[in-house]
């Protein structure tokens, strides 16, 4: 399919390993993770389990205190991200018609905190104490909705939930909607701040979290031993932009995306179809869209959560779309080092990717240590490994089915 050719030429990054793209980028480089014992559950049970929690987050720094009062997490680290994926894209695009620039933002579970909260109030305190910024705080879409309000920024917004899909779905919509020509740049990625117990419960009654006790073997991709993924919180935001804009304004650029590909499993509410057919067939189509031969795709940013289920399938689904070439390419899962972001997780990983094409550098997936026989390809568990990437994949596969598959490529 032909179009317009799309770039990343900013990113933000708020995370457990930095709240900003150097220190988040520092941290990979250096395979710290983010993970720290904590009390999901204060004055229902002293037992500690681990957390990937965002770590000295100030939104005073960014908000009126009036503000806050009407602003869930999620909201707040997508704006923040932005700022930064602007900042460091080196332009405001005020040059441009609005209309030409847009916002697609994704979250898995939208202003949850908000809704807690309120609906405690709600019971405790009667219907007439509930915020009246309850709703525009709890609904999902609010992050892109205050994103434009803050840029003027008028063109498509929107806001997919598609699980641990949403952020990757966002950014393949937004990427398809500059190449056809709809809009000429894209704020883009996902933000996602679930860290109560209500949630975590949720997750560790379906067996989907990790029950370690030890941070540096929680979320251990691919290692036989593997028992869940970490609960983790924050946002991946990319500025994205049509090709020779960027050119000629003389943006710095970290990669092309190239290629998309969007399926569903149509097999079980939460487990994977066990032959991977709907992750494979996205990545299929993603390397397709790109143009690159399949052979040309050296490196892929797995949705490697660390789950019994999701680590095997994906690695049967990269053996079919890639078959004997499927040993040749470099694999890791950022989700080793940050956790699992749930509608964050393809912005933040998108934004590595990005890193890593534009470096020459591929980080470590770290905690693993017992081989799997079922996941038996190139892991990169040795520790970070310089390559000069000529195509990449970045995987996000959700609840639900929803698959989702950006590819990129280097750009020189």
């Amino acid at each position: 399919m032909s179009g317009r050719r799309v770039v990343i030429t900013g990113i933000g990054v708020i995370s457990s390993i930095g709240n900003n793209k150097q220190d988040f980028w520092n941290n990979i480089k250096a395979n710290q993770h983010g993970f720290t014992l904590g009390n999901w559950f204060p004055g229902q049970s002293d037992e500690l389990q681990v957390q990937s929690r965002v770590k000295d987050f100030s939104p005073l720094e960014h908000f009126e205190k009036k503000e806050l009062r009407r602003t869930d997490i999620i909201t707040q680290y997508a704006v923040v991200a932005t700022k930064e994926a602007l900042a460091d894209s080196g332009t405001d695009f005020k040059h441009l018609d609005p209309f030409r620039v847009g916002v697609i933002v994704g979250s898995g579970v939208g202003g949850i905190m908000t809704t807690e909260e309120q609906i405690m109030t709600y019971h405790n305190k009667g219907f007439n104490r509930v915020s009246v910024f309850t709703i525009p705080m709890m609904i999902a879409n609010m992050a892109a909705g205050v994103i434009a309000i803050k840029t003027g920024f008028k063109g498509t917004n929107y806001c997919p939930v598609s699980a641990c899909a949403s952020a990757t779905h966002a950014i393949g919509e937004a990427f398809r909607a500059i190449k056809h020509g709809y809009i000429d740049a894209a704020i883009t990625g996902g933000s996602e701040g679930c860290h109560i117990g209500f949630a975590y419960a949720g997750f560790n009654n379906m067996h989907a979290v990790t029950r370690s006790k030890e941070p540096d073997r929680a979320s251990m991709p691919f290692d036989k031993e593997r028992s869940g993924f970490v609960l983790g919180d924050g946002a991946g935001i990319i500025v994205i932009e049509e090709y020779e804009h960027a050119k000629k304004r003389g943006a710095e650029i970290y990669a092309e995306i190239c290629g998309y590909g969007s399926t569903c499993d149509a097999f079980h509410e939460t487990g994977p179809d066990p032959e991977g057919r709907g992750g494979a067939k996205a990545m299929e189509l993603a390397v397709l869209e790109s143009g690159l031969n399949f052979n040309q795709i050296n490196y892929i940013n797995a949705h490697g959560t660390s789950t019994e289920l999701n680590d095997k399938t994906e690695t049967k689904a990269i053996k079919a779309v890639f078959g004997e070439h499927a040993e040749n390419i470099a694999i890791n899962s950022t989700k080793s080092i940050v956790g699992h972001l749930l509608g964050a997780a393809g912005g933040v990983e998108a934004a590595v990717t990005a890193l890593q094409i534009k470096n020459g550098l591929v980080h470590k997936t770290l905690g693993y240590k017992t081989p799997d026989p079922e996941c038996d390809l190139d892991y990169i568990t040795e520790g970070n490994r310089e390559l000069e990437i000529t195509g990449a994949i970045s995987n996000s596969l959700g609840f639900g089915g929803h698959n989702a598959s950006i590819c990129f490529k280097n750009i020189k």
